[in-house]
């Protein structure tokens, strides 16, 4: 059974700060497909369309009839471990400062047999297990082998902490607590035993429905933080930028409307100004430190999670100008996921799809509740997913738009 994690001592700051160092991450093309399904919490082999033979390693041709038509089909990874080993010594200098590292063989009830990270929970062999595909510190899937009955703290487990962002025990700094999505992450991160909680506002003096409820809560700390002013930014990163574990960006605005039916560009640039700007300052002054200490002790820097919206994907007319904004963020953000990668950062994009807030209205149910949102993040980090369509609406976009995005665009374009 895992115990579960204390809370680490202080650090002493007379000691070095480790450098980071990657796990191997060099994959070929066929096998980034683990990734981006792993990207969005799925397990997933190839499938022979020819024999239905399921592939592993992945390959570019059928192991059993040659075919090249192999398609990647989620799996439910369940299997029975032959065997198991400890590492004590391994020449890789990732594994090296973490060792003992236990590895296993698992015959997959699908047909492969996988070489897998086995959680410390799991029985000596033969014992029954089911493999899932995380993302690793170096942005590349790998295969961990779950009991089939975890216990309460099974989280806990140190391999798997190592390839997820677990808030317990963290610092994280929520950049927008006037929002009812600021405040409802605020309140997850809380419950999910976050240690301390910075809670971003541009102007603290204002008295805001909900932000004396999230401030009296014991981990909370509100700071004086506005995205438009690089000062502002700049000065909060120079007070607790080295203390910072986790951010999570809740700031954006919101307006409804396209190009027509609204005359000058201010409202388009008040938009750009916080949902692409904003992060754009916040990533220059915040993530350098988060890279600095990205290999920390078990509390490291870890996660950088972006509040974005489905319509990232392919633009919302009756939302236009937002649905732009939130695009050049998503295109910023890859670029932000590209830089922190050789820190072992991971960067989480959410793509919601109407929440449920004074913007959306006159929008039709289903709608997200600020709660639920946040209980996804929540999940993301606690699971290492990188990519996360919170909501009815949001998976439905996301499977038309993978389907033929220039369909889903006509279709946007005719109201549907």
């Amino acid at each position: 059974m895992t115990m579960p994690l204390m809370k680490p001592k202080r650090k002493n700051p007379v000691l070095r700060t480790r450098q980071m160092n990657l796990p191997p991450w060099a994959r070929g093309r066929v096998a980034l497909g683990m990734t981006a399904a792993a990207a969005e919490g799925r397990f997933e082999l190839q499938v022979c369309q020819q024999c239905q033979a399921v592939q592993y390693p992945p390959r570019e041709a059928c192991h059993r009839c040659l075919s090249a038509q192999l398609k990647w089909r989620p799996q439910d990874g369940q299997g029975t471990l032959l065997a198991d080993t400890r590492l004590h010594h391994s020449n890789d200098l990732f594994f090296r400062e973490r060792l003992p590292w236990r590895l296993g063989i698992v015959q997959l009830d699908a047909g492969p047999t996988v070489i897998v990270h086995l959680h410390d929970e799991v029985a000596a062999p033969p014992q029954r297990v089911h493999v899932g595909a995380r993302i690793d510190r170096a942005g590349q899937a790998v295969l961990i082998g779950f009991p089939n009955d975890g216990s309460e703290h099974m989280a806990d487990d140190r391999m798997l902490r190592e390839m997820a962002s677990d808030p317990r025990h963290r610092k994280v700094l929520v950049t927008d607590g006037k929002t009812p999505v600021g405040q409802a992450m605020v309140k997850a991160l809380a419950k999910a035993g976050a240690d301390l909680i910075w809670v971003g506002h541009a102007e603290p003096w204002k008295k805001l429905p909900g932000l004396e409820d999230i401030t009296a809560m014991e981990p909370v700390a509100l700071v004086p933080l506005d995205l438009t002013n690089e000062r502002s930014v700049s000065e909060l990163a120079g007070e607790i930028g080295g203390k910072v574990d986790i951010v999570v960006n809740t700031a954006e605005v919101h307006r409804s409307f396209g190009i027509a039916a609204r005359r000058g560009t201010d409202v388009a640039r008040h938009e750009m100004e916080i949902n692409y700007f904003g992060l754009l300052r916040l990533a220059q002054a915040f993530g350098p430190a988060l890279r600095a200490r990205s290999a920390d002790g078990v509390t490291h820097a870890t996660a950088w999670v972006n509040l974005l919206s489905v319509y990232a994907l392919s633009n919302f007319p009756p939302h236009g100008t937002f649905s732009a904004s939130k695009a050049a963020a998503l295109s910023l953000s890859q670029c932000l996921r590209a830089e922190m990668r050789p820190a072992g950062i991971r960067v989480i994009n959410v793509f919601p799809g109407p929440i449920d807030d004074e913007w959306n209205q006159n929008m039709p149910p289903p709608k997200l509740a600020p709660a639920a949102l946040a209980s996804a993040v929540v999940d993301a980090l606690k699971q290492g997913i990188e990519d996360v369509y919170p909501g009815e609406v949001a998976q439905e976009w996301l499977e038309r738009w993978k389907d033929n995005p220039k369909v889903l665009e006509r279709e946007l374009a005719a109201g549907g």
